[in-house]
């Protein structure tokens, strides 16, 4: 797999048309598991290949259970200044509901051990509206990770896929069904603690102190190319999206030949509009309506604004300038009010 990736990324290195690159995301499967060569072998060809900046920011996501002190060491001499934690709970009965591997007791230690690493950067994901949490329980979450320290907290309502083992325990009825009122108070929750604690919700489920922004995560909502390594990854090029071949092996098979495997999808006008509508109303920026007009034509902000009334009128958007930026209870139905708007 390492040797297709890096293979890979030398045959991409013209995607982004020599753009210098200001951030690297190693996400999806279980990269701390990399062993501290092949991590040293993917950044070495990255740096190679590509424009990196100065001070990029270069996140790792992690298990807490990888995340031993030797470990953390050996990522931080690699290059990785940012971590990605899925903490999803710091009490035991929720992680084993969720079958996550750590325990409650790994998910504080992992982060004071990456703090006594030296990183500084640290973002963690927690879990609401689950069936084993309490309103208590996820207050104890929350205050658990402000006072630790964490300056920047992914939160995500529990969701149930079509197809998944979750969603066929809950037709069986062997797990109850993920409860919509709970998660929406947690949600309100969320959003009355983060905010005492000086946190910003950027983006409808990220939450940062001043200055720790992801500009990773920023970048993808601000529409910014970007390139997708790896089996299933996606890259965007502003005017067309790519995705990467999911099967592994032929993944694999196909960089022994040296030859890439993805579909493309070129994206109409109306698609890359309908996209920056979905993103910039997650956001505390909001969707911009100068870029609209001239992204998209006059036309389109004029309608925008004629279609946006209803929620101004609801509480749930409110309207500054040339922005219009979702409220705390708009953003309880973000995607919806996004795709009432979508053309």
């Amino acid at each position: 797999m390492v040797t297709a990736l890096l293979k890979e990324i030398e045959l991409q290195k013209e995607y982004l048309s020599g753009a210098p690159i200001n951030t690297i995301y190693f996400g999806g499967g279980t990269p701390s598991l990399l062993p501290e060569k092949d991590l040293l072998r993917l950044l070495e060809a990255i740096h190679k290949n590509y424009t990196v900046n100065a001070g990029a920011e270069v996140t790792l996501e992690a298990n807490p259970d990888d995340l031993s002190p030797e470990k953390l060491q050996i990522l931080k001499n690699a290059g990785v200044n940012r971590l990605s934690i899925g903490i999803q709970s710091f009490h035991e009965e929720d992680l084993k509901w969720m079958h996550r591997a750590h325990n409650a007791q790994q998910a504080k230690e992992c982060i004071l051990h990456a703090q006594d690493a030296g990183f500084e950067n640290i973002t963690i994901d927690l879990i609401y509206g689950g069936p084993t949490l309490t309103d208590a329980g996820w207050e104890y979450n929350v205050r658990q990770a402000i006072e630790l320290g964490v300056p920047h907290l992914s939160c995500y309502a529990l969701t149930v896929e079509p197809g998944t083992a979750l969603d066929h325990f809950i037709k069986k009825k062997k797990v109850p069904a993920v409860d919509a009122d709970k998660a929406a108070r947690h949600f309100e929750q969320l959003l009355k603690w983060t905010e005492e604690a000086g946190y910003e919700q950027y983006e409808i489920s990220n939450f940062a102190l001043k200055g720790w922004h992801s500009r990773h995560n920023s970048s993808y909502w601000q529409g910014a190319s970007y390139l997708g390594l790896g089996p299933s990854a996606h890259s965007f090029d502003t005017q067309s999206r790519q995705w990467n071949v999911s099967n592994n092996a032929l993944y694999i098979k196909g960089l022994e030949k040296g030859a890439l495997n993805f579909e493309r999808e070129e994206l109409t006008p109306v698609m890359r509009l309908n996209e920056y509508l979905m993103t910039a109303l997650r956001t505390s920026a909001g969707c911009d309506l100068e870029v609209v007009a001239e992204r998209f034509g006059s036309d389109k902000k004029s309608i925008i604004l004629k279609e946006s009334g209803q929620f101004i009128k609801k509480g749930w958007m409110r309207q500054e300038g040339e922005k219009l930026i979702l409220t705390p209870g708009g953003r309880l139905f973000a995607d919806g009010i996004a795709s009432q708007l979508f053309f």
